[in-house]
């Protein structure tokens, strides 16, 4: 439910930057904007133009979450909630992809010389998302080695 919840949001976000940036960027804050952009790669668009493999390498991952999720022991909150993160960022920015052919991201912090990358809110899933496996991982390794 909370990855329905987090799909929604972000293709809700997604369609709001469509209709409100097509002439051209916001400024929030010094530092904060949001400025349309269509991502046709990866992460921090690199290899752009293979929207079509990225697209592959999302649906495989989601059914990965999928599988991952139905078979969780009880009480495994960080892990659960980490592959509904990553799950509902792939996922919404799979439906880019099949729908615009591109990822739709607006979100861009900036100071001075520094421009952060362009991102969204399934990116932001996914990066959360990651973070929270990393540490699982890392917990995981640790208990191993005592």
């Amino acid at each position: 439910m909370t990855s329905v919840l987090l799909v929604v949001a972000d293709q809700i976000t997604k369609q709001l930057a469509l209709l409100h940036l097509a002439t051209g960027p916001i400024t929030l804050l010094p530092f904060l904007s949001f400025h349309l952009t269509c991502n046709t790669g990866a992460a921090f668009s690199m290899l752009q133009g293979y929207s079509w493999l990225f697209s592959i390498v999302a649906f495989f991952f989601s059914g990965y979450f999928c599988y991952r999720i139905w078979n969780l022991t009880r009480g495994a909150f960080l892990e659960g909630w980490s592959y509904a993160l990553i799950l509902s960022g792939a996922v919404g920015n799979l439906l880019d992809r099949l729908t615009h052919g591109c990822v739709i991201d607006f979100i861009h912090f900036h100071y001075l010389n520094f421009g952060f990358p362009v991102f969204n809110l399934a990116d932001t899933c996914i990066t959360v998302g990651a973070a929270g496996w990393i540490v699982l991982m890392y917990r995981d390794y640790s208990r191993a080695r005592t």
